[in-house]
């Protein structure tokens, strides 16, 4: 098989493990979630997401899900990102380090500062972990007042780093961990900010847990059901975690994996995937995604978007914007603007883009406007 058909086999795979290939029925919102977690960083891209992956999704149902039925949680792992509440063990215990290597990995960046107060990665997570805990019961605190608060409760060895009523950097780092421990989530949020709250008082009960083996190896297969075939090392860069971690989950599964040549490299799936991947199904219809959606996270690029100017255009260094896939490939980015009650999308195309395909984009845009509180939506191609 020639190079370009492993490539398509590939993205078809892919894509139908994302519920990409075609939208899932209404009432799929918790499938949808927990095929690998969705980020919702910037604000409000979770829900875009969700929407392209569930038919008549409305924004009501995600708010219900999220603050009623409580069905679906957002944990702040940085970025936050959504899943459902019975899979928190999944994206919380399945990545959480076993090791001081593995924290350290973590906490990079910032280990100058635990070697100068004689200090492991290990307890500076431990201590921020029972400070938070404190902090947090019974309240629910803004991002700023979870700072103010964490830094009153450290050894004053940390303070220096700390910022008096602010969220420092460092505060941000200690705070990472903690969250993929599962301890807070995020609350509604109030005005601008971002606010938390126990994940135990949110929930009324404590939350769903799993053994660090079992949930490394969902992680694991989560993960070959929307990226592979696929290795550890890139298993490692998606989960963000070291890569003696990654390797160390990824050997959890290695009785059902199945080695599969692809691009020249040693790739992996998993056994129970490969009638899909050698008969996948084929992405149909237009499907605006939004930046840093999951699907864009595949860590080999080159696959989802061979051309480097184009990768450019996708992956910023700031300000992503979202895609446009017309039946499975990505045919140009697109951008959001609000003007009062109407959503503005700038589409700029890498290719000629035929009338049906721009009458399609307009029809699948109105369907973003409630998520950005507009009544409809426009959209303007831009010219080269």
């Amino acid at each position: 098989m020639s190079n370009l058909a492993y490539r398509d086999q590939a993205l078809a795979f892919r894509l139908d493990g994302h519920h990409l290939a075609r939208p899932l029925p209404s009432g799929s919102l918790l499938e949808a979630a927990g095929a690998c977690a969705v980020q919702n960083s910037p604000p409000g891209s979770a829900e875009l997401a969700l929407h392209a992956r569930v038919g008549d999704l409305a924004p009501a149902g995600i708010q219900r899900a999220l603050e009623e039925d409580k069905t679906l949680l957002q944990l702040w792992s940085i970025p936050p990102h959504y899943f459902p509440t019975q899979d928190a063990p999944v994206f919380t215990t399945g990545l959480l380090p076993e090791d001081e290597e593995g924290w350290l990995f973590v906490v990079q960046g910032f280990t100058n500062i635990l070697k100068q107060v004689e200090m492991s990665a290990t307890e500076a997570v431990e201590l921020a972990a029972a400070a938070l805990h404190e902090a947090l019961d019974g309240r629910v605190l803004t991002k700023r007042e979870m700072g103010a608060e964490l830094g009153k409760r450290l050894p004053k060895k940390l303070r220096p780093w700390m910022e008096p009523d602010e969220f420092s950097n460092f505060g941000a780092v200690l705070v990472r961990p903690i969250g993929l421990q599962g301890l807070f989530c995020l609350a509604p949020r109030e005005g601008n900010e971002a606010s938390f709250v126990r994940t135990d008082q949110w929930l009324g009960r404590p939350p769903p847990t799993m053994e660090p083996p079992q949930a490394q190896a969902e992680l694991v297969r989560r993960y070959l059901r929307c990226y592979g075939p696929s290795t550890a090392a890139h298993f490692a860069e998606w989960a963000g975690i070291a890569p003696h971690q990654a390797e160390h989950a990824w050997q959890r599964l290695a009785d059902d994996l199945v080695e599969v040549s692809f691009a020249g490299q040693q790739t992996w799936l998993h056994r129970d995937d490969l009638p899909r991947f050698n008969a996948p199904s084929a992405a149909t219809g237009i499907r605006l995604l939004p930046p840093h959606e999951p699907y864009l996270h595949q860590r080999d690029r080159e696959t989802l978007l061979p051309d480097k100017a184009l990768q450019r255009q996708v992956w910023r260094t700031s300000g992503n914007p979202g895609v446009v896939l017309a039946n499975g490939e990505i045919v140009a980015v697109w951008r959001p603007q609000k003007k009062g009650k109407r959503l503005l999308l700038t589409v700029t195309p890498f290719t000629r883009l035929s009338r049906p395909v721009q009458g399609e984009i307009a029809a699948v845009a109105e369907g973003l406007a409630p998520y950005r509180g507009c009544a409809s939506a426009e959209v303007t191609l831009a010219k080269d």
